[in-house]
């Protein structure tokens, strides 16, 4: 029996079954020598560098979403995709940092992350919007890192009260002053 070749770009394999053909070209599916060992399927992709990535799961659902995400990254050309992407960026960091005045010793790369994350947030920017421009898996996570940026309920509420009390207060006294006394 001859064994059934891979995909050589990507996909989900059961590493416990094989697909093989018999000498009469039928196809049977077979247990592997790992059959019951280990983790059941396996996702693989190989990347534009011809770089063979894989990640084993349990259940083949698992496999397929992270499979899917790791495309998806590819193509939309996500950062952080490519393992070598965020060292060559701290890289070329390390190379001008002291080119530039007033740039701190240690900044980093992520430096830049934070910094657009609380301008997004002092600009009034949303959870969710400041979750997807950090490229956040989850609210969760984006809340944890800089939800101390926000704003808390008492000094929003304290700002919106006193906002229309400034307002009623300077609408109710413009008729006091301009009416004549009685």
């Amino acid at each position: 029996m001859t064994p059934q070749k891979r995909s050589r770009r990507s996909g989900v394999e059961d590493l416990w079954n094989k697909t093989v053909r018999d000498a009469d070209g039928n196809v049977q599916t077979v247990r592997s020598a790992r059959h019951g060992r280990g983790m059941r399927w396996r996702a693989r992709y190989v990347d534009e560098r011809g770089r063979e990535h894989t990640k084993a799961y349990p259940r083949k659902l698992d496999a397929q979403l992270w499979l899917g995400k790791q495309t998806s990254a590819i193509v939309s050309n996500e950062p952080g995709t490519d393992r070598c992407g965020p060292w060559l960026i701290e890289r070329a960091i390390a190379a001008v940092r002291g080119q530039i005045d007033g740039l701190p010793e240690g900044f980093t790369f992520h430096d830049t992350r934070h910094y657009l994350a609380s301008l997004l947030i002092a600009s009034g920017a949303d959870i969710k919007t400041v979750q997807a421009r950090m490229r956040h898996a989850g609210a969760r996570t984006t809340l944890d890192t800089y939800g101390h940026l926000w704003p808390d309920a008492d000094e929003s509420t304290r700002a919106a009260v006193g906002a229309v009390i400034a307002e009623r207060i300077k609408s109710a006294a413009y008729p006091l002053r301009t009416e004549a006394p009685c």
